[in-house]
């Protein structure tokens, strides 16, 4: 009896932690997509608002800087926000500094949303505990005060 070759099976590639992380990124950024979807958030929006939570009176262009966006595309979203009494200019004036805060209809929607990260988030424990555990690690280093991430000179010590 002649039993054919099987097909080449194709090479795998070396491992790379950067296209691992990706991978477990999308997985998760999907998750989290879909847990806001019914509260009419993506993780733009939802980074957005957090953004303005944290830093009341933020400008525009410190929003659209900490955002990665243009001013212009902050300028589109928090007209959303608005017109969805999520969040409030306080001048609102042409030509002046616009003051962005968040309404109570906005508070409201960011704890509804903190609580489905949360429950996210002991999701990616239970499933991931060592990866959660790395990227706390990580976090706490990238924002440790001093460094450049943290607003400091990036000069410091180990």
């Amino acid at each position: 009896m002649n039993i054919p070759d099987p097909a080449p099976r194709p090479e795998v590639p070396d491992f790379s932690p950067v296209i691992a992380l990706l991978t477990v990124a999308r997985r998760w950024d999907a998750e989290l997509s879909g847990a806001l979807r019914d509260l009419r958030l993506t993780t733009r929006k939802y980074a957005l608002l957090g953004h303005i939570k944290s830093s009341p009176g933020i400008s525009f262009s410190e929003l659209a800087r900490r955002s990665r966006i243009t001013v212009q595309s902050a300028h589109v979203a928090v007209a959303a926000f608005i017109t969805d009494d999520w969040v409030r200019d306080t001048t609102s004036h042409a030509g002046s500094k616009s003051v962005l805060e968040l309404t109570v209809e906005g508070e409201k929607l960011l704890a509804a949303a903190a609580a489905r990260l949360r429950n996210l988030d002991a999701q990616l424990g239970q499933a991931h505990g060592p990866l959660a555990d790395a990227l706390l690690v990580m976090m706490r280093e990238q924002f440790a005060p001093g460094t450049q991430a943290a607003g400091g000179s990036g000069n410091a010590s180990a």
